[in-house]
């Protein structure tokens, strides 16, 4: 066994390697950029060694720096994570050459599965199946439209080296089969360098379902059930969940022994995945081989009790896999959702800066530990199941431009789907962020959607029920009337502790009343009233709203904002703080920011003017912290409604700032390079 490694990586998966080698004894060494000297994968790795500038291209994508940090240390063996250099062939070759192990699969086996042309034909050729399509590169668009015509609308035109959505078109017609093939071509050479293109058949109603593979250097290989991937925006995945709802028993051997077989036709030695695409029938056809540890790793290791990152040492060091076919189990239900440092409200642009605050909710698994104690076996409802969330970041931490806007996975484990939705609603509203947007407000809404809760969706269901983006307005409301019981009833805590103030004047102590006036007042200035009557009742709060009543009764301190309780016997966790004037409430997606007053003060309050949002529609303003790497205009300059005004670069993505109107630009307020903090203005206009 391996004495050092190092982690040619960073963020959550470079903290994922370190727990396990450290619960296998060996030593880490992590690499870092400038953007991440004070990252968590530096503080809790054993050596830390300095590659570069903050951008990838500079430090964590710079092979030789990986290498000579490596030699360096003394490391025997380099993981690489996922992303940056993980599937790059020249990379672990150039490992091995140099001496040192690469934790993944040899090079010749990333090589045949990393390209899709050539990847499709050694999967017909183990008999895997292949979506029906021309496996072979297409010169022009004249002949992707007649191989499109043959195959039978619609069809796809995927990129060979594509990845992530680039270099990808759906056609339904011969027109968009003509435009897609030129579309495709040209963003494919600029992401990749390789402009080769092909065409195959487009499943309807498609479900994402991948086969987790692993396998030895003495020609072992198994398979560890599969993972739905299904919920994705824009191809990126949002909640992956362990086993599928979808697949039946058959489909599942089925799908499970097919990828053996191709892991076998490479010779693959270590862990990875078999995408499929599965249709509505359960036909299922060979998408695409990953070879390497996958993001969502973590829901297998959940219903298998398998480190699937000590597996990958241990392989990598000569062992045999422990274990066969028939010993790997599936137990519960595991689901993930993919925590990012974006804002879904603001059409899920990218939001850096400062974790002000940053609490997860209680751990009852780890990621070298991934079931609890007992594995799940025999354990009532009650006690199955448990909360793990594998992180790079910390409380006070800066989120930087430079990298992926995950900042972490929440995962969760249960009995059956029901109590891992549940769980999982659970955890999102104990998990505070704060400093940062994130998307927890879509992962609550998506969790809440009886199409999700029924298992009935497919790789369009985002597309399909969020087609002009997500707003409040689209979160579920269980019961609207919990959320202002949960104002008045913190309302009152805080005016009991306020009576317990020392020194106030004899006679004029401080009354508590039991009715109180919840005021709401959405952008625009509408208010919203409601009468509650909050009276206490032995160790909580009888609370009264249109004639309901509640028994409520909170768990833990007044300073918690992650608050734990009951109403009506039922066990909740909602955040609330005082913001102000006003109580921010959270729960379930829902957030509401009230004012609790006394009946005389709501009166009052109804008559003060309200103050209008200054005019900002004369500035073209940040929709995002980020990098200004271009602004297209200049002072003077007459622009029309669509013209491309500014480019911002922020967390990998380059996002383009076009006019919405016709106008003279009047002055250019920030300087091509700066770093643009959100809402700063960039242009005025006259």
């Amino acid at each position: 066994m391996f004495k050092k490694i190092l982690i040619a990586n960073r963020g959550e998966i470079a903290c994922r390697v370190i727990k396990s080698a450290r619960k296998m004894g060996i030593a880490t060494v992590a690499v870092y950029s400038d953007a991440d000297r004070d990252a968590r994968h530096v503080e809790l790795a054993d050596e830390a060694v300095f590659i570069g500038l903050a951008p990838s291209r500079e430090s964590y994508l710079v092979a030789d720096k990986i290498i000579a940090a490596a030699k360096q240390t003394g490391a025997e063996a380099v993981h690489p994570g996922y992303g940056f250099l993980s599937e790059n062939a020249a990379f672990a070759r150039r490992a091995e050459e140099e001496g040192i192990v690469f934790i993944g699969p040899k090079h010749a086996s990333i090589a045949a599965m990393g390209d899709k042309i050539a990847s499709k034909k050694l999967a017909t050729e183990a008999k895997v199946n292949t979506i029906p399509g021309v496996n072979a590169a297409i010169d022009t668009p004249e002949q992707a439209v007649e191989i499109a015509k043959g195959i039978g609308y619609p069809v796809m035109i995927k990129a060979s080296a594509g990845g992530g959505g680039k270099g990808l078109r759906v056609a339904w017609n011969d027109k968009e089969a003509f435009g897609g093939f030129s579309a495709c071509r040209s963003e494919a050479l600029s992401s990749f360098g390789d402009d080769r293109v092909f065409v195959e058949k487009f499943v309807e109603e498609p479900r994402h379902i991948e086969i987790q593979v692993l396998g030895d250097a003495h020609g072992n290989v198994v398979y560890l059930n599969e993972r739905e991937c299904s919920i994705q925006r824009r191809h990126q995945k949002v909640i992956e969940e362990a086993p599928s709802p979808f697949i039946s028993d058959a489909t599942r051997k089925a799908m499970g022994e097919q990828a053996v077989r191709l892991a076998k036709a490479v010779n693959y030695q270590s862990a990875g995945t078999v995408e499929f695409v599965v249709g509505k029938d359960q036909s299922f056809y060979f998408l695409e081989m990953n070879t390497r540890l996958q993001v969502e790793h973590p829901v297998t290791e959940c219903i298998t009790g398998l480190d699937l990152v000590e597996q990958m040492i241990r392989v990598a060091a000569g062992e045999k896999l422990a274990f066969t076919q028939a010993d790997i189990p599936r137990r519960g239900w595991a689901m993930e959702c993919r925590i990012n440092a974006e804002d879904p409200f603001r059409s899920f642009l990218p939001s850096t800066g400062r974790l002000v605050k940053y609490q997860p909710p209680a751990q009852t698994m780890e990621a070298a530990r991934p079931m609890p104690e007992g594995g799940g076996e025999g354990l009532t409802t009650n006690a199955f199941g448990g909360v793990r969330v594998d992180t790079g970041v910390y409380e006070g931490g800066e989120i930087p431009i430079y990298y992926d806007s995950m900042l972490a996975k929440l995962i969760v484990h249960g009995l059956d789907r029901d109590d891992a939705i549940r769980r999982m609603r659970d955890a999102l509203n104990a998990f505070v962020i704060r400093g940062i947007s994130t998307n927890i407000p879509f992962q609550s809404a998506l969790l809440a959607h009886p199409a999700f809760v029924a298992g009935d969706f497919n790789t369009g269901f985002i597309a399909e029920q969020y087609p002009k983006g997500f707003s409040a307005a689209l979160v579920p409301r269980d019961d609207p009337s919990f959320l202002l019981a949960l104002a008045g009833a913190a309302h009152r805590r805080m005016r009991e502790r306020a009576t317990r103030i020392t020194g106030q004047l004899p006679g004029h102590e401080l009354q508590i009343a039991d009715d109180f006036v919840i005021v709401l007042t959405d952008d625009n200035g509408q208010r919203q009233q409601t009468a509650v009557n909050v009276r206490r009742a032995d160790s909580g709060y009888k609370v009264t709203i249109a004639g309901k009543t509640s028994s409520l009764v909170f768990h833990g301190s007044l300073r918690d904002i992650a608050v734990h309780g009951d109403i009506d016997g039922r066990p909740f966790c909602a955040q609330i703080e005082r913001v102000g004037l006003h109580y921010r409430i959270v729960y379930n997606g829902l957030q509401i920011e009230a004012r609790v007053l006394s009946a005389r003060a709501a009166e009052l309050q109804a008559v003060m003017p309200f103050k209008e949002p200054p005019d900002l529609s004369k500035f073209l303003l940040s929709p995002m912290p980020g990098l200004l790497v271009d602004v297209a205009v200049k002072p003077g300059q007459k622009v029309n409604a669509g013209e491309r005004l500014a480019v911002i670069e922020a967390m990998k993505m380059e996002n383009i700032l076009v006019a919405t109107q016709d106008g003279v630009v009047a002055e250019v307020l920030a300087a091509k390079g700066e770093s643009l903090a959100v809402d700063q203005p960039i242009l005025s206009f006259a």
